[in-house]
């Protein structure tokens, strides 16, 4: 099958370029130095050149709670128009089928634990990665709506925080287990980490995001967003432990409480994936963690060896 990956050399994008690859797909790599996708032209070019059957479109401009402060009104426009502008392509060029990978920022700030997807439009998500989460929930009605009118099959997946092997550890744009776990690698004595560690959160695993993505392309068309999880939630005191226990890290850990929580707790329902395409996550969050460390240790000559 002829698979147009948008996003497809970044973390999630390489992993599920992989597995498409290794299954027969004639995959298509959307890169952002070939194709601007917020830009109308560059993005109908690449659907002319792709000829896809099915697109997932995966691209966004995203980061960690600094990132997301630094660049509101980027991270708004550019996952808004790429969504949009994806979508409307799709539907001029007839394409079969799109997954569109949401984010887990565009809950509710206060949703209820764990968030289920009814209860996605019941208050504003949390204010340091707002634009980021509004813009993609726009891309969700957007989807709806063509679907409606047009009758594109185009889907819709919110997975969790997501980890593992070639994630960004940039420290000034990445989430927290590649930063947790940079520091910690690199530190001696002590590392300085953002908020009190009392907020919550749950992390599944690249690869079984990628089997969400998979399973959900091939056994979904429904119009209903649904969660990607994995069933457990860590507050973000506990995750430096564990880290700490991984990577061998014996200094110091300092809280700066100046800096922000972010939103207070973060853990969704996965019923719903594995009710209509039987998803269930496989990585034990301590397995995936010791993946990732051997991938960074092996990856940054020098580091930790």
């Amino acid at each position: 099958m002829r698979t147009l990956v948008t996003g497809g050399g970044g973390f999630l994008g390489t992993h599920l370029v992989e597995r498409l690859e290794g299954s027969g797909h004639d995959v298509v790599v959307a890169r952002r130095a070939d194709y601007d996708l917020t830009a109308m032209a560059d993005t109908a070019q690449l659907f002319d050149d792709a000829g896809a059957e099915i697109v997932f479109h995966l691209a966004a401009e995203v980061g960690g709670i600094g990132a997301n402060r630094a660049n509101p009104g980027r991270y708004w426009f550019a996952n808004l128009a790429m969504g949009a502008n994806v979508l409307e392509q799709a539907r001029v060029h007839s394409t079969p089928k799109v997954v569109i990978v949401g984010t887990v920022c565009a809950y509710p700030k206060f949703a209820a634990v764990p968030f289920s997807e009814d209860d996605l439009w019941d208050g504003y998500p949390e204010e340091t990665n707002a634009p980021y989460g509004i813009a993609k929930k726009a891309v969700l009605v957007g989807a709806q709506a063509y679907r409606d009118q047009y009758g594109l099959d185009a889907i819709f997946l919110l997975p969790t925080n997501l980890y593992g092997p070639r994630d960004n550890f940039d420290l000034e744009t990445s989430h927290v287990i590649p930063a947790l776990i940079r520091k910690m690698v690199e530190a001696d004595d002590e590392v300085v980490l953002w908020g009190d560690g009392s907020p919550t959160r749950e992390f599944l695993y690249v690869e079984d995001c990628v089997d969400g993505l998979l399973l959900a392309a091939e056994h979904y068309d429904g119009p209903d967003p649904v969660n990607l999880g994995a069933a457990r939630e860590i507050s973000i005191r506990d995750l430096a432990e564990l880290i700490a226990d991984v990577t061998g890290y014996e200094g110091g850990v300092v809280w700066d409480a100046s800096k922000p929580n972010g939103q207070p707790r973060r853990s969704v329902d996965g019923t719903r994936a594995k009710e209509l395409f039987g998803f269930e996550a496989q990585t034990p969050l301590r397995e995936g963690i010791e993946r990732t460390v051997a991938w960074y240790r092996s990856a940054v000559a020098g580091v930790g060896t």
